[in-house]
């Protein structure tokens, strides 16, 4: 079943067409109307003609007696449409029926690669993982309920000069010692005290630059070391990728080393294409458009002037192993805005050496930074990276003692507590997260973030809980309503009216999400619903209903409701207990 935006969409583009071949309706939800389309001002442009005009023929040829009550054209131009109720109350009804809840799968389904996370071997994941992780992780599973075809990739930092000096410090305090501080997550201290004993010792340090070029010269006894510490620090991650509840496997993994091999024929083939540039000893790209502050082309540097391959190398070798080994259509670099020049310019070069075929499309996924109540970078007191595993933990506890200061249901168990005040903490994160325009800084509020009143995770995660306790109660009483009927639905009152209209929106809030990458858009129409909920339970009475017909209508929207919070949570990777 299309959902009410896009067969909107399609009747009325039907009759833009009649004046204007592909012109945009431009429909959105308004506060004027069910739905208003403003896309008749644009066109009256287009044609030279009063757009009042415009509009009127629009309406005269759109096909919306089955969908629509009314339709005016109000202001400049604008089309506002308002549905039927028997409309809404069949959609409703189909919607409640469809175990994919409208959400309808892509037509065109694609091979996605999405890569995210990217911690470093060695060094602890810290608070500025958790954007790309958890962005990351929301976009793969709507991509993937969508019907694409999901690659994720985590493209670790296990390669480099600084392994050189990791290894050296392995082999300073011994194996067993090292992969005993690795194995219970102290990899800060482990890369700390390497930094440290290279920049102190100038005898570490020419050891450490001879372990590099073993490494990179593939010595045995060098690469066994290195696969001690990686493999010790994926398992690390995968414990934090546990406890935040994520996608991402040991299959994922996508590290820099495995790019190595191929950085030489990146290079050599820039070259043959006749786009390599020798500047101050380094061989370098210059994609047009990009200068800096004197107004200077800007080189990306490919190979530097000692031999070394610089990050735009590794890059490049990505994009084309993307391209042409995973055969992916789209691919989504969750990566920090900061980081915006170079994979623009990564980009430019690669459709420059013509390794973008039709069809393919890159993007930059770009989000902004967590900052502390004091609005700058989140610290630590002593002014170091917050450690995410210590952020997690910190926050199931304070979810607990959140859930005891508001009043926990009184008939859950230890595991079942724990698991809520899990399910609570890791989604206040979350939500805090995926809630804000990704593009954005935002600001870390335990106080806000753990709030069961506003936009956030707590306060849609206990909306679906208090509707799960409304069918606890009536299967207690051996009432019939307790496996609703979508075919009981009804929609009289304007409450019940609001909250169908607000949950046909729920398959265009998924798709938007996944169009502009942004989970946010789903986020904001999960609040909107449990707020419209909200004032429907306040105002129509479920239980107490005058009747038995409606009763049963109730419970099958307030049904309907709480599998579309859960199934929309769950998008984005947060629990949705019944209990809490």
């Amino acid at each position: 079943m299309p959902d009410v935006a896009t067969l909107l969409d399609g009747r009325l583009r039907a009759a833009f067409d009649t004046l204007a071949p592909g012109a945009d309706p431009v429909l959105r939800p308004s506060d004027r109307a069910d739905f208003q389309a403003n896309g008749a001002l644009a066109l009256a442009r287009q044609l030279g003609r009063p757009p009042r005009e415009v509009a009127e023929t629009v309406v005269a040829a759109a096909r919306l007696d089955d969908v629509c009550e009314r339709v005016e054209v109000s202001g400049p131009g604008f089309v506002n449409l308002f549905l039927s109720t028997s409309f809404v109350e069949r959609s409703v009804r189909e919607m409640a029926a469809d175990v994919r809840l409208g959400v309808e799968a892509a037509g065109a389904p694609e091979r996605v690669v999405v890569t995210y996370s990217h911690p470093n071997v060695a060094k602890e994941m810290h608070v500025g993982h958790l954007r790309s992780t958890v962005i990351g992780d929301a976009l793969c599973r709507m991509l993937d309920h969508l019907g694409h075809e999901v690659v994720r990739e985590n493209h670790l930092g296990d390669w480099g000069t600084p392994f050189g000096m990791l290894i050296e410090h392995l082999l300073d305090v011994g194996e067993e010692s090292a992969v005993a501080e690795l194995s219970v997550g102290d990899l800060t201290d482990f890369y700390q005290a390497a930094r440290a004993s290279f920049d102190e010792s100038d005898e570490f340090k020419e050891r450490s630059r001879a372990r590099v070029v073993l490494l990179q010269h593939g010595d045995e006894e060098t690469l066994r070391m290195w696969r001690v510490l990686v493999e010790h620090s994926i398992a690390y991650f995968d414990e934090v990728y546990a406890k935040l509840g994520v996608l991402l496997t040991d299959d994922d993994v996508k590290g820099e080393s495995y790019y190595n091999s191929q950085l030489a024929g990146v290079v050599a083939d820039l070259d043959a294409a006749g786009l390599l540039v020798r500047d101050a000893g380094a061989l370098c790209v210059f994609p047009p458009g990009f200068t800096n502050r004197e107004g200077d082309p800007l080189p990306l540097i490919v190979q530097k002037s000692d031999g070394g391959f610089g990050y735009a190398a590794t890059d490049l070798a990505c994009i084309r192993d993307r391209v042409d080994v995973v055969k992916a259509t789209r691919i989504l670099y969750v990566v920090g805005a900061p980081q915006v020049q170079h994979l623009q310019m990564c980009f430019s070069v690669a459709r420059m050496a013509g390794w973008l075929p039709e069809g393919v499309t890159l993007e930059h996924v770009a989000f902004g930074s967590v900052l502390g109540t004091d609005h700058r970078m989140l610290r630590t007191r002593g002014g170091g990276s917050v450690k995410l595993v210590d952020l997690l933990d910190e926050a199931v506890w304070r979810a607990g003692e959140a859930m005891a200061e508001r009043g926990r249901d009184a008939d859950l168990g230890p595991e079942e507590l724990r698991a809520a005040a899990t399910a609570l903490g890791i989604g206040a994160v979350k939500y805090a997260d995926l809630s804000t325009d990704r593009v954005r800084d935002y600001v870390f509020d335990w106080d806000r973030m753990l709030s069961f009143e506003g936009d956030t995770g707590p306060y849609l995660q206990y909306a679906h809980a208090r509707i799960r306790s409304i069918f606890r109660r009536v299967a207690a009483t051996g009432g019939a309503g307790a496996s609703p009927s979508p075919s009981s639905i009804v929609v009289r009152a304007t409450e019940e009216r609001a909250l169908g209209l607000s949950l046909l929106g729920y398959a265009a809030a998924v798709r938007a999400a996944v169009a502009e990458s942004s989970p946010s858009k789903l986020s904001a129409y999960l609040y909107g619903l449990a707020t419209v909920f909200t004032t429907f339970y306040e105002r129509c009475p479920v239980l107490r209903a005058p009747d038995e017909a409606t009763t049963a209508s109730r419970l099958a929207l307030a049904d309907t409701t709480a599998r579309v919070l859960a199934e929309g949570l769950g998008l984005l990777g947060i629990g949705a207990p019944d209990r809490m």
